[in-house]
């Protein structure tokens, strides 16, 4: 009898390693997929955050946590600190969104631990040794409008800026857009990047189809070479984030769930 309970016991023992064996990886692994809630926004060229409201309000009705860098367009360093300083304040994991020049920046700035998923909104995605500026030459955009002071720092015409910058945008708006826009350092486009993060972390890409300021061949070879989950906007200006803000808010709710797994 003394050996029958010895056996049930050592059977028992090894039924309980077993399962244990078993459910351990599966218990890691929802530790693991927890559910990202923090995204930081990076605004582009010519503009300030703000443009990022309507975006913004989706996300946070919708549970996130969001942040938006607000860079002084002076020098990509500078524009760079300005990120990571927003990207220290995260307490968790987070996804690191990116407009127009804003996509140089967060190319970079992704390496940061805290950000596990890209998302590009019609946006430059440069490589290792390329700056926007020379990628522009390789597929030219259909606006003329840019202006080059000689104090160094860039805008774009106001009376052609509603069409070139913010065409499917109400007249009104874009005219504000035009009047309110941030010049920016022409230094900034011609910044070389060093290390870019989306060679080793998933992105999203988004390519406004009917973008004046990058072209939207230069917007689909990024997300081709990136491998991002691509989406395009029909008739969708440079502008896309606001006017199409349920669209962008849906594709970096698409990145955080993405990113989770």
């Amino acid at each position: 009898m003394k050996n029958i309970s010895k056996n049930i016991i050592r059977i028992t023992m090894a039924v309980g390693i077993a399962f244990a064996a078993l459910f351990t990886p599966s218990v890691a692994h929802a530790q693991q997929a927890a559910p990202v809630k923090n995204i930081v926004l990076v605004h582009g060229a010519f503009v300030d955050g703000s443009g990022w409201k309507p975006v913004y309000e989706i996300l946070v009705s919708k549970g996130y946590h969001v942040s938006v860098v607000q860079q002084p367009l002076t020098s990509f360093d500078a524009d760079l600190t300005a990120v990571k300083r927003v990207l220290d304040l995260q307490n968790g994991p987070c996804i690191l969104v990116g407009h127009s020049y804003g996509g140089g920046l967060i190319t970079e700035a992704g390496n940061d631990p805290h950000v596990v998923g890209l998302v590009y909104i019609a946006a430059h995605a440069p490589d290792k040794g390329e700056s926007e500026a020379d990628n522009g030459k390789r597929m030219p955009s259909a606006y003329k409008s840019l202006q080059k002071p000689a104090n160094g720092f860039d805008y774009i015409d106001p009376a052609q800026f509603p069409a070139d910058f913010a065409g499917d945008l109400p007249k009104k708006e874009a005219e504000f857009m035009a009047n309110a826009q941030m010049p920016t350092a022409d230094q900034v486009f011609h910044a070389i990047i060093q290390n870019p993060a989306w060679r080793t972390k998933p992105s999203w890409y988004m390519v406004a189809k009917a973008d004046r300021i990058i072209n939207p061949d230069l917007e689909r070879m990024y997300a081709k070479r990136a491998g991002s989950h691509t989406v395009e906007i029909e008739g969708a200006s440079h502008s896309v984030f606001l006017s199409h803000p349920a669209d962008v808010a849906r594709l970096i709710i698409e990145a955080a769930t993405g990113s989770s797994k």
